[in-house]
């Protein structure tokens, strides 16, 4: 197929605009020109993109889904760009580094912190994923260093303590689950037709109990999907729904209405946080710098 990045920055740009000519503007180029372009695209692709509306274009099905792909390019091109950048300044080291919500939302960022303070010429790039996918990814050398949570099988690799935790449902003051209890507990079923507030589509652990729902053959009613775990609390203070957040991440201090803690009694609850390598003593001086720190912030 024969076509370049200039073609799928000028195909975006006309798709947002929803003009050829406006389109041609915002890429710098003639209109005549960026005709000749989307078409050789077209030929390139075997399919339509564009179709004529009265008051400009509309994308083709074909047209959707380029544009969606051609979006995803341009924004790993750029994360590409931002992961070289830094040896561009004098950095001699780069770590690879994947830990699932709770991790990333709780400890990580202080103990992270203190590693790059001591270690100024190492970058590292920390994603979220799922506990199951890290320990693959550190399994296939994808990633030099994971932290992961919960019960993991089959992966050949390494598992080193880093924090105790464990997952807790939070629920609105004189919600029927708080009760009047000194020590507040409930099974998982007891939950799970209850509308929760749920921490984003595609987070490690949106996925982890929306599976741990379908485990007993129920659907989440997801009330709202929010971005950390301190607006779960608000919004879960403020009698949206319930939650289940980390109780590392648990956060009432300021808050308007403060939500009520019940224990979960499911073994899946217990998530202590562990440290994923493929073999300890084979990692690379600053992988094993990190590890290192890491294990000594744990304490």
């Amino acid at each position: 197929m024969k076509y370049d990045l200039v073609d799928l920055r000028l195909f975006i740009a006309i798709a947002e605009a929803q003009n050829l000519t406006r389109g041609a503007y915002r890429a710098n180029l003639a209109a005549s020109s960026a005709s000749h372009r989307i078409l050789r695209l077209e030929e390139a692709l075997g399919a339509p993109l564009l179709a004529r509306a009265p008051r400009g274009v509309r994308l083709t099905v074909a047209g959707e889904t380029l544009l969606r792909h051609a979006r995803e390019v341009f924004a790993r091109l750029e994360q590409m760009h931002a992961d070289l950048e830094p040896f561009a300044s004098g950095v001699r080291g780069h770590i690879r580094f994947w830990a699932n919500t709770d991790a990333i939302h709780s400890y990580l960022p202080d103990d992270l912190a203190g590693f790059l303070r001591a270690y100024p010429k190492v970058s590292v790039t920390l994603e979220e994923h799922p506990s199951p996918d890290i320990a693959v990814a550190v399994a296939r050398g994808e990633i030099d260093v994971g932290v992961v949570a919960g019960k993991i099988e089959g992966a050949r690799i390494e598992l080193l303590p880093y924090r105790a935790d464990r997952l807790v449902l939070i629920v609105p003051a004189g919600h029927p689950l708080g009760g009047e209890a000194r020590e507040k507990r409930a099974h998982f079923s007891d939950v799970v037709d209850y509308p929760f507030v749920m921490m984003y589509a595609g987070s490690a652990i949106h996925t982890f109990i929306m599976s741990a729902a379908a485990a007993f053959g129920h659907r989440i009613n997801v009330r709202i999907q929010v971005r950390s775990f301190d607006a779960v609390c608000r919004m879960v203070g403020s009698g949206v729904g319930v939650g289940i957040v980390p109780l590392s991440a648990l956060r009432t201090r300021g808050l308007r209405e403060t939500p009520v803690v019940v224990e979960i009694e499911e073994t899946w609850a217990k998530r202590d946080l562990r440290i994923c390598v493929r073999e300890r003593k084979a990692l690379s001086g600053f992988a094993a710098k990190l590890v290192d720190t890491l294990l000594a912030a744990s304490g």
